[in-house]
């Protein structure tokens, strides 16, 4: 690749659009090439599943914005267009109506009679019309969804003490109750076997004729048409595999897609996660339950690989290090893994983001998710390179630390020790953190109901932060010196405690899973180690001062066992009360500071992808000889491009 490769791209409302690069992708031989690109449209082809997950209404939204935004193309621009293209582009990246981060609703900035008047003009035959509607009804059905902010406010709601599925817009339920949903989901499971499927996985509950209805998501059933063509694409892929482990992967999957039973998803989530043979590997399915206020619905996503093999020398040596950190843990040996099967890591290239992974993605994913398939079988662990990479090139002088960091020491630390140390944390949240720990005998791995998403990701990242002090590390060559971790704690605390409230809103609740883990982990830490941290003021601004960093890492030690007890027991009420004391409320004088200082800045508080385009090479006689990759495309031109050539459902 070349040296001037530019990584940041547009920005609008609070986002900012950036590029990554597929790394030694020439180098790769061509079938690897055309695997990557079958596995990259069977990503593609999920998307309008997880717009329609987000929000029963997105989809309709999104072409009728569409729509008006193609009608206004070469038009002179006025205040009400240019308002509905950023609306656009905010719906494009959140996967529907709702922040991709927050779940709060964002509400257009242009009128209500524009929108009217614009859809006046317009044939309908262009319009998302269901039979028989009409222009103006189908306006009477959106418009209140998308201007009036009691309609629908929040996609995903985990405030305590209300009916979190009635008060959640996700489209996982309708017609039912939070009790109902709990009731219905409690009497599937049994006592005598530890190894049932997570129950409600790839399904939405409906309440028909009085009756619970379990519509599932498959090739014949809800989400058919967009399935249908996963399923293809996966075929093809199949054809082209590097191995037979790989197509044995991809037909458990298909037959997973075909049949809905969620025993074949364990069936294929074993296969998947004895598989390590071979450079390409992909997720592609319902995995992740961060978008259900009960934590098990999934949300669709996918996501395409290949190994950064220099960099994965990193992880190998964590992943064959495994029972050493999982003996050594600060946590009680009842709730260790006597033996630690299966784990391997890799550092790895993303070739495609799809679904929940695009535009905005997780850098490091551990799966599968299911803690008897973790105990029995080990998990796979992921740090995605390339997509580090990029956000490091692009916040490269943004003034961030100078801004918010207590004094030039501690830059000049962060500055030195901070990129090896993000990664290196990663890699120790996915692969040993999220591995790690096991339930006692008969606890129900949804105990923890909605505060279980929040546990495992402070379970996982104080894990991480624990270890990062060990002299096993610098020990194992993965730190340079015993004074590196100081880099991680600082960052790490900084972020939970100050410089994550960016992304929240004033007046707001902290929402999300990660956000809410990090504000407990350096709230609780704060709380309990008195004169080793302060909040201190200089010059009215406020920052944070670290004076015992050995003493952190007895504190993050002493939470990470309590916290691994919640999780192994099965204590709802403990984890209600840690979430709910630390890491919900946010301090409004500090809140209001920070958000200045920041604005100052003038940086985006969110970042997300464009993908690669990939394209195939065809010779003159017909045949496929390569696969191009191009990184010229825009956001829009992007978008567009993916809502008309992959809408299955619109």
């Amino acid at each position: 690749m070349t040296g001037n490769f530019c990584y940041a791209g547009e920005r609008f409302a609070d986002i900012q659009i950036l590029r990554y690069q597929l790394n030694d992708f020439g180098h790769l031989e061509f079938r690897q090439k055309l695997y990557i690109y079958y596995l990259a449209e069977a990503t593609l082809w999920g998307r309008d599943i997880t717009f329609d997950q987000n929000g029963m209404y997105n989809l309709r939204i999104r072409k009728l914005t569409e729509v008006v935004y193609s009608f206004l193309k070469g038009m002179e621009p006025t205040d009400d267009s240019r308002a509905l293209e950023v609306y656009l582009k905010r719906l494009w990246f959140s996967n529907g109506i709702h922040h991709h981060y927050g779940g709060e609703k964002f509400i257009p900035g242009f009128s209500e009679q524009f929108l009217r008047d614009m859809v006046q003009r317009i044939d309908p035959g262009l319009l998302p019309l269901v039979k028989g509607q009409t222009p103006q009804q189908l306006l009477d059905v959106l418009i209140p969804v998308m201007f009036d902010p009691d309609v629908l406010p929040k996609r995903v709601n985990k405030a305590d003490g209300v009916d979190l599925v009635l008060t959640s817009a996700c489209n996982f339920y309708e017609g039912v109750t939070q009790a109902e949903v709990e009731a219905f989901y409690a009497a599937k499971k049994s006592n005598d076997d530890s190894r049932q499927p997570s129950w409600g996985l790839n399904s939405k509950l409906v309440k028909e004729n009085g009756r619970l209805v379990e519509k599932v998501w498959k090739a014949d059933g809800m989400y058919a048409e967009a399935i249908s063509h996963i399923v293809y694409w996966l075929g093809k892929a199949a054809e082209v595999a590097e191995n037979d482990q790989q197509r044995e992967v991809i037909r458990l999957l298909v037959n997973y897609y075909q049949t809905g039973d969620l025993r074949d998803f364990d069936r294929y989530s074993i296969r998947w996660v004895s598989c390590h043979e071979g450079d390409v590997d992909f997720i592609n399915g319902f995995i992740e339950v961060y978008g259900d206020p009960l934590g098990l619905k999934a949300t669709w996503e996918g996501l395409v690989e290949y190994k950064d093999k220099e960099a994965t020398k990193r992880t190998r040596t964590i992943s064959d290090n495994a029972q050493w950190f999982e003996d050594h843990s600060p946590v009680d040996p009842r709730f260790r893994k006597k033996v630690v099967k299966g784990v391997t890591a890799n550092v790895i290239c993303a070739a495609m983001l799809g679904g929940e992974e695009y535009p905005s993605t997780a850098i490091g994913i551990n799966l599968p998710n299911a803690d008897w398939i973790r105990a029995e079988y080990g998990s796979k662990s992921v740090t995605i390179g390339n997509l580090t990479e990029a956000y490091n090139r692009a916040a490269k002088g943004n003034g961030f630390r100078e801004e918010f960091v207590v004094d030039e020491e501690t830059i000049r630390m962060i500055d030195r020790y901070g990129d090896v140390c993000d990664d290196l944390h990663t890699d120790l949240h996915e692969c040993l953190g999220h591995g790690s720990g096991q339930l006692l005998p008969g606890t129900d791995p949804d105990a923890l109901k909605a505060y279980g998403n929040t546990i495992e990701e402070a379970r996982a990242d104080l894990f991480g932060l624990y270890y990062m002090a060990d002299p096993k590390l610098v020990e194992l060559g993965l730190l340079p010196d015993g004074e590196a971790y100081k880099a991680q704690y600082y960052t790490y605390l900084m972020n939970g405690m100050m410089t994550q409230l960016t992304r929240i809103r004033p007046g707001h609740l902290i929402e999300e899973a990660h956000m809410r883990n990090r504000a407990l982990i350096a709230r609780w830490t704060y709380d309990h180690c008195g004169d080793v941290m302060r909040l201190v003021k200089r010059d009215g601004k406020t920052f944070l001062q670290i004076f015992d960093y050995p003493a952190l890492r007895r504190a993050f030690g002493t939470l990470l066992a309590e916290i691994q007890r919640i999780k192994s027991e099965g204590d709802f009420e403990e984890a209600r009360r840690l979430v709910e004391m630390y890491a919900v409320q946010v301090p409004a004088d500090l809140h209001q500071e920070i958000l200045e200082r920041y604005a100052r800045l003038d940086l985006a508080p969110y970042k997300g992808f464009l993908n690669p385009r990939l394209s195939l090479v065809v010779s003159p006689d017909g045949d496929v000889t390569d696969v191009a990759v191009n990184y010229s495309e825009s956001y829009e031109e992007q978008m567009m491009r993916y809502s008309r050539d992959y809408a299955a459902l619109v």
